[in-house]
């Protein structure tokens, strides 16, 4: 779903704006993340790459920048949120076995899981779609629903991180 809305925003831009060179490193994040101890110090980092495109490209500030910049640190989350989730669903599931999940009105970590995990999707997507409604489909929607989209998969991925078993 997130990805056809970002397809749907690169398919409204002109195409030389696509052929725009972004100068972006996950690396600003990422560094950021290595030396952050607490999870407030790590949901800090949540950005940083994006901002450092935008910051280092001609034409970063426009529309089609942001979009862009935006875009690739989301990328970069989404992919962390999905390994992450593998780790601890995979965790989750050494715990059901460990605990008995099942037996004896045991409730499953992975079952919990798996059904916050799709809970959270289609509550993402509803925030996002009212943050990008305050701009009346105005150009600057399109960088805030990618905005809110990287901030709250960023925070997902962090949460995981923390809160799953052996986080």
């Amino acid at each position: 779903m997130r990805m056809l809305r970002y397809i749907a925003v690169l398919a409204l831009l002109p195409v030389p704006v696509l052929a725009q060179d972004l100068t972006y490193s996950d690396s600003h994040s990422a560094t950021c993340l290595a030396a952050g101890t607490s999870l407030p110090e790590r949901e800090a980092c949540i950005g940083l790459s994006a901002n450092a495109c935008m910051a280092d490209t001609m034409g970063g500030y426009s529309t089609a920048g942001m979009v862009g910049c935006l875009g690739l640190e989301l990328d970069w989350w989404d992919a962390r949120l999905n390994r992450v989730y593998g780790d601890v669903m995979a965790a989750a599931k050494a715990n059901d076995r460990d605990m008995g999940a099942g037996d004896n009105g045991v409730p499953s970590m992975a079952a919990a899981l798996k059904a916050m995990q799709r809970a959270w999707i289609p509550y993402r997507d509803a925030t996002c779609d009212y943050e990008r409604s305050f701009w009346g489909g105005g150009t600057g929607g399109g960088p805030a629903a990618l905005g809110c989209l990287l901030n709250l998969t960023a925070k997902q991925a962090l949460y995981l991180e923390y809160s799953g078993p052996g986080g």
